[in-house]
């Protein structure tokens, strides 16, 4: 009966303490997770910011930002993101080859979704 009680306090406190700490995380709010450019010229490179608020408890700490290819860079906010503030990752497509295009990116953070994918599409005359 003892580890009985001993097992189910455990898994309450667990249970408890993992709650507690997920309340107390950032969260990503983005304006939008993904991007048109529709047609942009050959060889001129093409950007957009994505903005995000943190509407969680906690700062918000980027730790990658990861293209899926070479052809794209990405740039982000590197100091945390209090609680109410926004912050921005600036993607850019370099546009090297013609026709249509779909890239992601891959943000991994401190959030309660750590990994999150943004995509940026077009059209490359």
């Amino acid at each position: 009966m003892k580890k009985l009680v001993y097992t189910a306090a455990t898994i309450i406190s667990f249970i408890a303490l993992t709650s507690m700490t997920l309340l107390q995380m950032g969260e990503f709010k983005f304006e939008s997770e993904s991007h048109d450019f529709g047609t942009i010229p050959f060889n001129k490179p093409a950007s957009h910011e994505f903005v995000f608020t943190n509407v969680g408890k906690a700062p918000i700490i980027i730790s990658e930002v990861a293209p899926s290819c070479g052809c794209s860079v990405a740039d982000y906010s590197k100091s945390p993101v209090k609680p109410g503030e926004s912050g921005k990752i600036k993607v850019t497509y370099n546009a090297a080859a013609k026709g249509p295009f779909t890239k992601s990116f891959v943000v991994k953070s401190n959030t309660k979704t750590p990994v999150k994918t943004l995509t940026i599409k077009g059209n490359v005359e």
